[in-house]
């Protein structure tokens, strides 16, 4: 360690961050994984399986893509915009059938 005292406020940003991480990238993997199942041109059982696979690259690239936003806002903001189309995706595919 350098000897340098990080503050409050750097650690914040950090948990802030990793909680944009682990929660928003859940979220969206989650989202991700039911649009995919819903908006692939599969029957429904077959569509769930390459959802899922597919969900499973998104959750890293949001983890990464939290800690690479210039600040702790954008990151939470991306998270939610993301999370909001993915959402407004699978409404507008209509129920399962």
């Amino acid at each position: 360690m350098s000897g340098k005292r990080r503050g409050w406020r750097y650690r914040g940003n950090i948990a802030g961050r990793a909680a944009a991480a682990a929660l928003g990238g859940y979220a969206i993997a989650a989202l991700f994984a039911a649009a995919a199942a819903r908006l692939l041109p599969l029957p429904r059982v077959e569509a769930v399986l390459p959802g899922t696979m597919l969900a499973f690259f998104v959750l890293p690239g949001v983890v990464i893509w939290t800690f690479l936003a210039r600040s702790m806002v954008r990151a939470w903001t991306g998270v939610v915009i993301v999370a909001g189309l993915l959402t407004a995706a699978i409404w507008f595919a209509g129920p399962p059938a």
